[in-house]
């Protein structure tokens, strides 16, 4: 004869297997509560554009997706808007009134419909938007905002529309980058940076030419008048209005490495880009450093060396009595490295690929022993930050 083997449980052990069934159940049919009952369902048909690159339709689908993001509504599927006033014959690609929009949404059986307009006027892009309550056929919240003529930013400008129009929050940022007119706004428009490496070639005029060719037993550098330059540059907006933009550049460059040379500069520059096609004007001083000595030209040949020779000061031969010519300080790689200063005059344009910038500039640094003549090239890649909320 078998026996049951008999199990003992506590009292609580039963009860929390209960609770362990109900609870997920419950919540489960408060999650559906929240997201499905107490939501309401609008629709966004075509919302109507002039003068933007946007056609209705894609405006629509815009709107519809910054509309989701929000989940306040229980936003109608386009493809579901398309099949039933396809299957009901109603046309929606001219229905932008308020009379025909009530008529499609008793059709869809909604709640609410978001309709509305955006165009370009002036240098303003003008967003309005309109909810329309369906059971009071009455327009229950409008929104009109002029923003700044961006059209590549036009997502940001219905995010902060449709924001308004809920009166949900919206980061104070979006709004100064598209919004204020009455401040400088920095934005991708005004705010152009092209900090980045910078490379080119200068070509040397006059005295510092001879100086560069002179063999270096004579003080020269053996070099060619031609030089490579790689550098650096650093800028900082100070004024931006519009398509006009001023700015501080900070220029670092090495000259002469490819001759085994060594020359740094340091360009200091106050800049204005003007206009959409990028030009630019931008002037200031620079610093060198350069080995320098004293001394003088034989322009009559009383050294024997030639013409025009180059000699130091104390390489005058005394019993030909005092020196007759002009002492000066001139370049000479036998001399000491001192701190020089210039001037540099450049003009350039900005040319854009995407989001790459080409920065290119001719310059000139006038200078009573010879004139640098340069031309530089620059990249940099510049990306449009989106603040998320």
């Amino acid at each position: 004869m078998k026996t049951k083997k008999k199990t003992w449980s506590l009292p609580w052990e039963k009860t929390l297997k209960k609770l362990f069934l109900v609870i997920p159940a419950v919540l489960y049919l408060m999650a559906g509560t929240s997201n499905g009952q107490t939501q309401k369902t609008v629709a966004v048909l075509n919302i109507d554009t002039k003068d933007l690159s946007l056609d209705p339709a894609s405006m629509g689908s815009l709107v519809r997706l910054e509309l989701e993001k929000t989940k306040v509504f229980s936003v109608m599927d386009k493809y579901d808007i398309e099949y039933i006033t396809k299957q009901k014959g109603i046309d929606i690609n001219n229905c932008y009134g308020k009379t025909c929009l009530l008529e499609i949404a008793k059709s869809l059986d909604l709640d609410k419909i978001l309709t509305g307009n955006a165009e370009r006027f002036g240098d303003k892009i003008i967003i309005n938007l309109r909810l329309i309550d369906i059971a009071s056929s009455s327009i229950e919240k409008s929104d009109v905002t002029e923003y700044q003529n961006m059209p590549d930013e036009i997502q940001i400008m219905v995010e902060i529309s449709v924001k308004k129009l809920l009166g949900l929050d919206i980061d104070p940022n979006l709004v100064n980058l598209l919004v204020n007119y009455e401040d400088p706004i920095i934005s991708t428009k005004t705010n152009l940076k092209l900090n980045g490496p910078r490379m080119g070639i200068a070509y040397i005029t006059g005295e510092m030419a001879e100086r560069l060719e002179a063999p270096k037993n004579k003080g020269g550098f053996d070099s060619y008048p031609f030089l490579s330059q790689l550098g650096y540059q650093y800028e900082i907006q100070y004024l931006s209005a519009g398509n006009f933009q001023a700015l501080v550049e900070f220029l670092f460059v090495l000259s002469g490495l490819e001759q085994q040379l060594f020359n740094p500069n340091i360009v200091f520059m106050n800049g204005f880009r003007i206009g959409k096609s990028g030009w630019e004007i931008a002037f200031g001083p620079s610093l060198s450093l350069r080995k320098t000595a004293t001394g003088f030209y034989d322009k009559s040949n009383m050294l024997g060396g030639g013409e025009n020779e180059w000699y130091r000061e104390f390489e005058w031969n005394g019993d030909l009595g005092e020196n007759p010519y002009e002492i000066e300080d001139n370049m000479d790689s036998r001399g000491d490295i001192v701190l020089g200063s210039g001037w540099i005059w450049a003009v350039g344009r900005t040319f854009r690929s995407g989001y790459l910038n080409i920065p290119v500039n001719v310059y000139v640094s006038p200078d009573k022993e010879g004139w640098y003549v340069g031309l530089s090239i620059g990249f940099n890649v510049s990306r449009r930050r989106r603040i998320q909320n």
